[in-house]
């Protein structure tokens, strides 16, 4: 088992920035990407991007990328999520997860956080 717990979420103004953190434990050496996703009211989850847990290789989705920056401190088993410049439609919960494989879908993510908000304001 993988235990993921995500903290830094909030209401930033359009244009702002915030940085996401998430705490994994447990089984990490069976984890080989962890993930971002965001799911907004009425819409479904979404890939945000990824990061290959042994190396700094990233996939971001087109609508974020040179926006958001994800980075790992293996040490500490923290993943985080950089966002700048950010916008209303940005506005949703954001949960980390963990794959055994490199993947953009959802269904290959064995282990999620709990979520953390994030509204950005125009």
């Amino acid at each position: 088992q993988v235990q993921l717990v995500e903290s830094g979420g909030g209401l930033v103004q359009a244009g702002g920035s915030l940085r996401l953190s998430c705490e994994a434990s447990g089984r990490t050496f069976s984890i080989y990407a962890m993930g971002w996703f965001r799911q907004a009211p009425g819409k479904e989850r979404e890939f945000v991007g990824h990061i290959r847990w042994s190396s700094r290789s990233t996939v971001y989705v087109d609508s974020v990328k040179g926006r958001f920056t994800i980075s790992r401190d293996n040490a500490k088993n923290m993943v985080y999520l950089q966002m700048n410049s950010l916008k209303p439609e940005d506005t949703a919960v954001y949960y980390c997860a963990a794959s055994p494989a490199s993947s953009w879908a959802k269904n290959e993510y064995d282990y999620w956080g709990q979520g953390t908000q994030v509204t950005v304001s125009s």
